[in-house]
């Protein structure tokens, strides 16, 4: 017996996805859902621990309480959350089809999962097996397989541990992602674009000084379609 099968096609609007300045509604055209740069520098996970990422496509996998009505107005209404789609991603296989024109300058588009467990927040990204942004459109899977050495743990700058947590195992990870799944561009290049009298990882990039955008992807992303098959329970 399969399991359940989660599609979005983008034809109604974003679906509960976002895209992350702080928070801001995709584009959506022609039930393409399409991201571009210059796009906001995650700061939450710098050197020595994962490294930076943008954040190019989010989409909650669970409102609890207190979640935010602004995130429910900019995403619209999100099928995953309002019928029940499971967050056991374990074996999931994730389908994307995309397209778009990218200068990578070191990064991957990768799939990226966040999730509260044991009392603090964990994100974990898949380093293995990144999606490739062409030009033409393209289909391409993924499996979500429990395998520590496909996996990075990102933990957290040096004043946010209190938040991020790590050392969580991606089985008990992938068990139940109960914030969001993301698409992400990792790992940045980040470098002060001026001189900087204090560690630039140390500080937040982008807020407490300007990144050299030289270094960063340039472009825009088109995603199509996001297809999730979970295995049968």
């Amino acid at each position: 017996m399969a399991g359940r099968v989660y599609v979005e096609d983008f034809q109604n609007g974003p679906g509960g996805w976002l895209g992350w300045d702080g928070v801001k509604r995709l584009e959506i055209v022609d039930g393409v859902a399409i991201s571009r740069s210059p796009w906001w520098i995650d700061y939450n996970h710098p050197p020595p621990e994962g490294g930076y990422l943008h954040l190019l496509y989010v989409l909650h996998t669970h409102w609890g309480p207190g979640f935010p009505d602004e995130y429910k107005r900019l995403g619209g209404p999100n099928r995953f959350v309002q019928e029940g789609f499971p967050t056991n991603f374990t074996n999931a296989k994730v389908t994307a089809r995309l397209k778009g024109e990218l200068a990578t300058r070191g990064a991957k588009l990768r799939f990226h999962v966040q999730t509260d467990i044991e009392g603090t927040r964990v994100n974990m990204v898949l380093v293995a097996k990144p999606f490739e942004v062409t030009p033409e459109w393209s289909e391409q899977t993924i499996t979500l397989v429990p395998d520590p050495a496909q996996w990075q743990d990102l933990y957290a700058r040096h004043d946010r541990r209190d938040f991020y947590g790590h050392g969580k195992p991606i089985a008990s990870v992938l068990k139940d992602v109960n914030c969001d799944i993301i698409l992400v561009l990792f790992p940045l290049d980040v470098v002060p674009a001026e001189p900087i009298d204090a560690g630039p990882h140390f500080l937040r990039a982008g807020e407490d000084y300007a990144a050299d955008r030289g270094r960063l992807p340039e472009g825009y992303v088109m995603l199509d379609e996001v297809r999730i098959e979970f295995p049968a329970e």
